[in-house]
This record gives structure tokens, sequence and C-alpha cells, in this order.
């Protein structure tokens, strides 16, 4: 019986070895990942379906997240960044802070940038539009461990206390840290994976500074009158779309309405203070923004807003670009524009 098998196996793989080796290979460049994201343009989504606002006002434009489309990088999708202009590709290296970081802690970072995007634009555009708005909850999240505290302190960690202080901003941390002596052992409280628990970690010293060896951040969650609600799911991360955020709440909660019928398509981060920050891959999300036949393209201040006015030139758009520096001075800009 055995034999039969085997004598049937071995003559079909004499009879099919070209299409075996064939598929073997196809499989090989088509699947086998590479270090790399390979950049293939970009997009745009309107935000009115990533916001709820109980009773918002309605607009007659609209306003648009840009993004840029990212296939994973596979031999023959970094080959074809190779023949096709428009395609770029990023190391995935680039992404890291260092190279033992996994891609699950860089997931994790994504996922939090978008978070504090979310909330810091909550913040910007109730503040804006004087709502009712309170701090909830804050938590200091963990976003990079140096090797003085692997394996005890990792990536998505969040800090409850330290020397039995409570830790409730990144000041806390910091003046615990400070009383501190070098080579100290301190036990740190914090919550993985929803449970609690605690590990004992050494303070030491750096060009005379007191560290533990973190890198974190700090998320702050807002209860709001009227309430808020976001739309994003679980494949969307990063901060880019942080502006357009803001501006699409603060338009839903003020009877003006700032985009005056036209189409606007923007990017840009918003910080907790309300200035604006640059973002990657501008140029695509520009193309973007002019295949969706936008009235109007907002890019950061700085290399952002420099990239997409040469952009425009050099082929040619029919867009406005508004350079956007800070939360209010954008809306300040789009209240001037004459249609």
């Amino acid at each position: 019986m055995f034999n039969k098998t085997y004598d049937k196996i071995k003559n079909f793989i004499k009879e099919n070895y070209k299409s075996i080796i064939f598929f073997s290979i196809l499989y090989f460049i088509v699947l086998c990942p590479v270090n790399y994201y390979v950049i293939t343009g970009g997009g745009t989504v309107d935000v009115n379906d990533k916001v709820e606002i109980k009773n918002a006002y309605k607009s007659k434009g609209s306003l648009n997240l840009a993004y840029v489309a990212q296939l994973k990088g596979t031999i023959f999708t970094w080959a074809l960044s190779y023949v096709i202009p428009s395609w770029e590709k990023e190391s995935i290296d680039d992404y890291k802070i260092e190279d033992t970081e996994t891609k699950e802690d860089i997931a994790f970072r994504d996922s939090l940038e978008l978070s504090v995007a979310n909330e810091n634009a909550i913040k910007e555009a109730y503040t804006k539009a004087q709502k009712k708005i309170e701090i909830k909850n804050s938590h200091i999240y963990v976003i990079y461990v140096e090797k003085h505290n692997k394996g005890k302190i990792k990536v998505g960690d969040e800090l409850l206390e330290a020397k039995n202080k409570k830790i409730s901003s990144l000041q806390d941390l910091r003046e615990i840290i400070n009383s501190c002596k070098e080579n100290e052992k301190i036990t740190i409280k914090l919550k993985r994976n929803k449970k609690e628990i605690e590990k004992e970690v050494e303070v030491f010293k750096e060009n005379g500074e007191l560290l533990i060896g973190v890198m974190v951040e700090k998320l702050d969650e807002y209860k709001t009158n009227p309430k808020i609600k976001f739309n994003f799911n679980s494949s969307e991360s990063g901060p880019s779309g942080g502006l357009l955020l803001a501006l699409d709440i603060y338009n839903k909660l003020t009877k003006k309405d700032i985009t005056k019928g036209l189409k606007i398509v923007g990017t840009g981060t918003i910080e907790s203070d309300g200035t604006v920050g640059e973002i990657g891959g501008v140029k695509y999300k520009l193309m973007g923004a002019v295949k969706a036949k936008a009235d109007i393209f907002i890019a950061p201040s700085g290399n952002n807003y420099k990239e997409a006015v040469k952009y425009k030139k050099k082929n040619n758009y029919d867009i406005k670009i508004i350079e956007a520096d800070t939360f209010e001075n954008v809306i300040k800009k789009l209240e001037n524009i004459k249609k």
C-alpha cells in the first residue's frame, strides 16, 4: 500500500515538476515578505462618516481625511516599486525606535497615536466652540522600553504607581524618578492585559538625568456635552487625521458652516495646544485630493506645505492649498475663503 502511494507521488512529481517549480517560485515572489512597506498612492475619506454628535449642524460641503495607500511588502510589490514611478518603498525599520522592536510594538504606538489625536481634536474643537468638556480619565502608556528594563516593562503597559505614589501625569512620573537615587530599585505598579501587576526596576543616570528606561505617552479621555462618538475600524491608526477631525467636530458644534459648500481635503496632526504637526506622504495625499476633485487641500506648515505647493506647480493641479500652523488659524483661513 505504501509503495503504491509512493510510486503515485513520484510519478506525479516527474510528470508535473515544471509546474510545481513554476508555482513554487510564483508563490515565493508574490507572498514572501520583505522588510518594507510599499506606498502606492493616496485617497480621501469623508470625516462626517467617522464622527457622530447628537443634534449636529449639517454641512453644505465636506471635510475629508487624506490617507496614503500602503501595501504589504513582498518580493513582488518591492520589485514593482522600481518599475512604477508613483510607487515608493519605506523600510519597516524606519517605523522602529530600535531594531529589537516588534511589529506589535509599532502597531500599539500607531493605535495609541490615533486615540491621542482623537482626544486632542475633541479638546480643541469643544473648547473653540465653547461647549462643555472635562477630563474623565488620564492614562500614562509605555511606548518604548530601553534595554535597561527589557522584560520588566513592556510597550503597551499602563503605568499606575511608582514608589506607592499615583501616576496621573508625565510630571508625576518625572517627580517620582527625580526623588530617587542612582541605582535605586523601585516598584512600579502597572496594568498589562487588563491585569494589575508589580515590577521592580532600577533607576540609572544618563547625561546627568535620572531615568528608568521608558518613553511614555499621556492619553486624556474627555467627557463632553453633547456626547461624541468615533467610528474607526481596527485597521485605521496614526495621528495624521487629527486636524481634519478637529475641524469636523467644530463644524458640527457651530452653526456657521466653515465648508461653504466646498470639498476640503487635508492632513496634519493636532497637538494638545492646538498646533498642527507635519506628516509623511504629503504628495500622495495631494494626489488623492486632486483625484477626488477637491477644492481645497490643507497641508501642515513647513516642509509639508512647501512640498505640496511644489508638487501642485509641477503637475499644474487646479486646487487651492492652505497652510496649517494652528487649529484656530485654519478656521480663520476657511472662514475668509470666498467661493
